[in-house]
Protein backbone atom coordinates (compact mmCIF):
# COMPACT_ATOMS: atom_id res chain seq x y z
CA UNK A 1 0.00 0.00 0.00
CA UNK A 2 1.41 3.26 -0.75
CA UNK A 3 1.45 6.42 1.30
CA UNK A 4 0.84 9.86 -0.18
CA UNK A 5 3.07 12.61 1.34
CA UNK A 6 3.87 16.42 0.42
CA UNK A 7 6.93 17.26 0.68
CA UNK A 8 7.11 20.32 3.46
CA UNK A 9 7.80 22.71 0.58
CA UNK A 10 4.87 21.64 -1.55
CA UNK A 11 2.37 22.86 1.48
CA UNK A 12 0.19 25.65 0.63
CA UNK A 13 0.63 28.34 3.51
CA UNK A 14 -2.52 30.04 4.57
CA UNK A 15 -3.74 33.07 6.70
CA UNK A 16 -4.80 32.02 10.48
CA UNK A 17 -7.76 33.53 11.01
CA UNK A 18 -8.53 31.96 14.38
CA UNK A 19 -9.01 35.09 16.02
CA UNK A 20 -11.39 36.23 13.76
CA UNK A 21 -14.62 36.61 15.90
CA UNK A 22 -17.05 37.54 12.50
CA UNK A 23 -15.90 34.15 10.18
CA UNK A 24 -16.41 32.41 13.47
CA UNK A 25 -19.53 33.79 14.11
CA UNK A 26 -20.71 32.95 10.83
CA UNK A 27 -19.14 29.31 10.84
CA UNK A 28 -20.91 28.62 14.46
CA UNK A 29 -24.60 29.48 13.20
CA UNK A 30 -24.52 27.50 10.30
CA UNK A 31 -23.13 24.74 12.39
CA UNK A 32 -26.15 25.18 14.99
CA UNK A 33 -28.57 25.74 11.95
CA UNK A 34 -27.49 22.06 10.67
CA UNK A 35 -28.19 20.56 14.38
CA UNK A 36 -31.40 18.28 15.14
CA UNK A 37 -33.85 19.79 18.27
CA UNK A 38 -34.26 16.73 20.83
CA UNK A 39 -31.40 14.80 19.11
CA UNK A 40 -28.45 16.88 19.46
CA UNK A 41 -29.65 19.36 22.01
CA UNK A 42 -32.55 19.69 23.86
CA UNK A 43 -31.99 23.24 24.52
CA UNK A 44 -29.53 26.18 23.19
CA UNK A 45 -28.65 28.24 26.01
CA UNK A 46 -25.20 26.76 26.71
CA UNK A 47 -24.08 25.31 23.89
CA UNK A 48 -20.62 26.15 23.16
CA UNK A 49 -18.19 26.16 20.15
CA UNK A 50 -14.91 25.27 20.09
CA UNK A 51 -12.20 25.71 17.00
CA UNK A 52 -9.65 23.61 16.99
CA UNK A 53 -8.21 25.53 14.34
CA UNK A 54 -9.07 28.17 11.33
CA UNK A 55 -7.30 29.15 8.54
CA UNK A 56 -8.20 30.67 4.90
CA UNK A 57 -6.19 29.62 1.92
CA UNK A 58 -5.74 31.64 -1.49
CA UNK A 59 -6.64 28.71 -3.65
CA UNK A 60 -8.99 26.73 -1.34
CA UNK A 61 -10.96 28.48 0.65
CA UNK A 62 -11.55 27.72 4.41
CA UNK A 63 -10.14 24.97 6.46
CA UNK A 64 -11.38 24.71 9.97
CA UNK A 65 -12.23 22.01 12.30
CA UNK A 66 -14.41 22.66 15.44
CA UNK A 67 -16.71 21.21 17.94
CA UNK A 68 -20.13 22.03 18.87
CA UNK A 69 -20.58 21.14 22.86
CA UNK A 70 -24.65 20.98 23.48
CA UNK A 71 -26.69 19.57 26.65
CA UNK A 72 -26.65 16.79 24.82
CA UNK A 73 -23.74 15.91 23.20
CA UNK A 74 -20.06 17.16 21.46
CA UNK A 75 -20.53 17.29 17.45
CA UNK A 76 -17.98 17.49 15.51
CA UNK A 77 -17.49 19.26 12.01
CA UNK A 78 -15.15 20.88 9.45
CA UNK A 79 -15.36 23.47 7.03
CA UNK A 80 -13.48 22.51 3.63
CA UNK A 81 -13.77 25.57 0.90
CA UNK A 82 -17.62 25.58 0.91
CA UNK A 83 -18.66 22.59 2.72
CA UNK A 84 -19.42 22.07 6.19
CA UNK A 85 -19.20 18.25 7.16
CA UNK A 86 -20.20 16.42 10.06
CA UNK A 87 -17.53 14.26 11.85
CA UNK A 88 -17.80 10.76 13.55
CA UNK A 89 -14.47 11.90 15.66
CA UNK A 90 -13.45 11.19 19.02
CA UNK A 91 -11.85 13.49 21.45
CA UNK A 92 -8.60 11.49 20.76
CA UNK A 93 -8.78 11.63 17.11
CA UNK A 94 -10.46 15.92 17.34
CA UNK A 95 -6.90 16.81 18.95
CA UNK A 96 -4.03 14.87 16.98
CA UNK A 97 -5.94 16.66 13.41
CA UNK A 98 -5.38 19.62 15.25
CA UNK A 99 -1.92 19.06 16.05
CA UNK A 100 -0.87 17.33 12.74
CA UNK A 101 -2.58 20.48 10.82
CA UNK A 102 -1.63 23.09 12.88
CA UNK A 103 2.42 21.50 12.73
CA UNK A 104 2.10 21.68 8.85
CA UNK A 105 0.54 24.68 8.50
CA UNK A 106 2.57 26.86 11.11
Amino acid sequence: MRTWKKKKDQIQKGTNEIENKELKEQIGDMALSLLQEGIDYEELAYTKIEFGYLFDFEKHGIESLFKVITDKRTIYMAVQGIKMLRLEFSEELFQDTIHTFLKLHN
